[in-house]
């Protein structure tokens, strides 16, 4: 390369940089390597993403450790993390920082975290969020303690479709409360609006959806986020975050607050953690949002800067009349979650969102024309899709299993009566070759 920074490309570049060096040809170049040593061709392979790449490299290491074909979600997925995320979270200023109570020191930290709410807002169509919680069950709680907090009622009304783990942590979290948690049996896959209807009263503190839902079923709640507003409710809605790349987002359909686990944004799969919870609200409910918020601000000389904001609702500032004393905010993962969706940016996050469903529409094609094999919703799936089986899916997991699949998840665990059924999850990550070796084996298991 010349000092000017550029690589040399026509033949009259070439012959003068030869030149430089003293030598008439390429040839000569590498006259020095024996005849029988070089290379006649390259034979190099077509170029390759960055993930294939690595795995191709671990192959090569003798390091595959991916030993399971996973296609399991509920919560939880396995994305392609760009390298780029690892690199920069990793950096001794963030990965060492701590709480940053003090501005005039922690700027750094604190426009990383003020950038993750701004793209939590734009991803959920929300007007304000905090820098983050716990993960994305404990977001949901705490938006239901928000909902009891600013309408005095006691009832919430819960969907039975929403993640049973999300709704276990719900539970544990209004145990000692004069609260009343109603849930709404989901009617194949989806919320059924008849019985939402029904139990939504003028004691309703707030209505608990989720979209996709854990069966997979994509939804707009536009209808009872409208209904729920007449009676004097709250709307809230817990999302995919990497759905929303395709889908209408919560603030569009009229919700009040939307909550999420992003360990799908940058986040690997680490044996259940750590992750990062979401909880973004309408700005009329910033005073009642827990954790902490990031602000912009100036200093004395008029600089753009960046502080702790509202701390009133703290612990650590009126701990007797904090809206929340046992919530965790989660910076470095969260700087994670800001750091892929800045790389991606909107139009490579709307083509990963794309690529979940092209790939998972591909597998509903494949399993659905196996015999004996339908599907729990005929409606719209993104990445997720439940399949009625002819036998139990509990026998059906543990014996692909022993194949080097992990094939899904049962329900019959969470809920009663559909022992043959299985979510199934297909992220970008999943190859032709993977899940065509799904369903190859998948109707081996039933019929063989």
């Amino acid at each position: 390369m010349s000092r000017s920074g550029y690589c040399p490309q026509t033949p009259t570049q070439i012959r003068e940089m030869l030149q430089v060096i003293g030598v008439e040809s390429i040839a000569d170049l590498f006259g020095v390597i024996p005849d029988e040593l070089r290379a006649r061709s390259f034979e190099l392979p077509d170029g390759m993403s960055e993930f294939e790449m690595l795995a191709g490299m671990d192959q090569l290491a003798g390091k595959d450790l991916r030993t399971v074909v996973p296609f399991i979600g509920g919560g939880s997925y396995d994305h392609i993390i760009p390298a780029v995320v690892d690199h920069l979270s990793g950096r001794a200023e963030f990965a060492t920082s701590y709480t940053p109570y003090q501005p005039e020191c922690s700027q750094g930290t604190l426009q990383a975290l003020y950038e993750y709410q701004t793209a939590i807002c734009r991803l959920t169509g929300m007007e304000t969020t905090n820098a983050s919680l716990y993960d994305g069950g404990t977001a949901l709680a705490e938006a239901v303690l928000m909902a009891l907090r600013i309408t005095g009622r006691k009832k919430i009304l819960v969907d039975g479709a929403v993640n049973p783990f999300s709704r276990q942590i719900v539970h544990t979290y209004l145990a000692n409360l004069e609260a009343e948690i109603v849930e709404i049996a989901p009617g194949k896959g989806l919320s059924d609006r008849r019985e939402f209807l029904a139990a939504l009263d003028d004691g309703t503190a707030a209505i608990v959806l989720q979209n996709p839902s854990f069966f997979g079923g994509v939804d707009d709640f536009s209808d009872l986020a409208a209904a729920a507003r007449q009676r004097g409710a709250l709307t809230i809605v817990s999302v995919y975050p990497v759905s929303l790349g395709l889908l209408k987002t919560p603030g569009e359909m009229g919700a009040d607050m939307a909550v999420g686990d992003d360990q799908s944004l940058g986040n690997p799969l680490c044996f259940g953690g750590p992750s990062f919870g979401f909880l973004a609200v309408r700005k009329e409910h910033i005073r009642n949002l827990p954790g902490r918020i990031v602000g912009e601000t100036v200093d004395k000389d008029g600089r753009r800067g960046f502080v702790l904001t509202l701390q009133a609702r703290e612990q650590h500032i009126r701990r007797q009349k904090a809206t929340s004393n046992i919530c965790s905010n989660q910076s470095l993962c969260a700087l994670r979650g800001l750091i892929f969706l800045a790389t991606l940016g909107r139009e490579g996050f709307a083509e990963l969102a794309r690529l979940n469903y092209d790939k998972a529409q591909y597998a509903k094609g494949l399993l659905g024309a196996i015999r004996g094999v339908s599907f729990l919703t005929a409606g719209p799936t993104f990445n997720e899709f439940t399949l009625n089986l002819p036998m139990a899916a509990a026998t059906v997991t543990e014996r692909l299993l022993a194949k080097g699949i992990a094939a899904g998840l049962p329900l019959d665990r969470w809920y009663s009566g559909m022992d043959s059924c299985l979510v199934v999850t297909v992220t970008e990550k999943r190859s032709r070759e993977e899940i065509e070796t799904l369903a190859a084996r998948l109707e081996e298991v039933l019929w063989s």
